[in-house]
């Protein structure tokens, strides 16, 4: 079992779009195993590949026990009005606001095989599924948070002892 450390806020892995997958081979084989030993721990609801230094469009996932990855994830619809819900990021500790989130959302991608994975849901799959394609494009939570929440959560990183 392999838990990579997470990269945190600042690293410039974690601005930089991914890269598509192009070939599935050990390396990526790898990648994944490492992704989903990473989101095991208890309170981790996903992890993407830039979290753990690598640029590829992969993350792993852990709703409710149930532990998954998806390999050149596409956020392909949300629906109803987007609404302030509860988000951290393991990539800014410590640090928890409301950020924008559409109530329900949808992911496709595949597996390792190259077979079609569609994960679909509301609550806490849909913010999942929002918050680590925004980690995939270059994008972390903060760019969700309403203007005078981002001015605190800066603040908060600035004083933070991770920082």
């Amino acid at each position: 079992m392999t838990v990579r450390p997470i990269r945190l806020f600042g690293d410039p892995v974690l601005r930089a779009p991914s890269a598509p997958i192009e070939t599935i081979d050990d390396g990526i084989r790898a990648l994944v195993r490492d992704l989903v030993d990473t989101v095991e721990p208890p309170g981790r609801a996903g992890v993407a590949a830039p979290q753990i230094g690598v640029g590829l469009r992969a993350f792993s996932y852990n709703i409710d026990g149930d532990i998954g990855y998806v390999l050149n994830p596409v956020l392909v619809e949300t629906r109803g009005e987007p609404e302030l819900v509860g988000e951290g990021c393991l990539s800014v500790p410590g640090i928890w606001h409301e950020a924008l989130r559409y109530p329900w959302a949808k992911v496709v991608g595949i597996d390792l095989d190259g077979d079609e994975v569609v994960l679909e849901g509301e609550g806490l799959l849909a913010q999942a599924l929002q918050h680590e394609t925004d980690h995939l494009d270059g994008k972390l939570y903060l760019s969700r948070l309403p203007a005078e929440s981002r001015r605190e959560a800066m603040r908060q990183i600035r004083e933070s002892d991770w920082f």
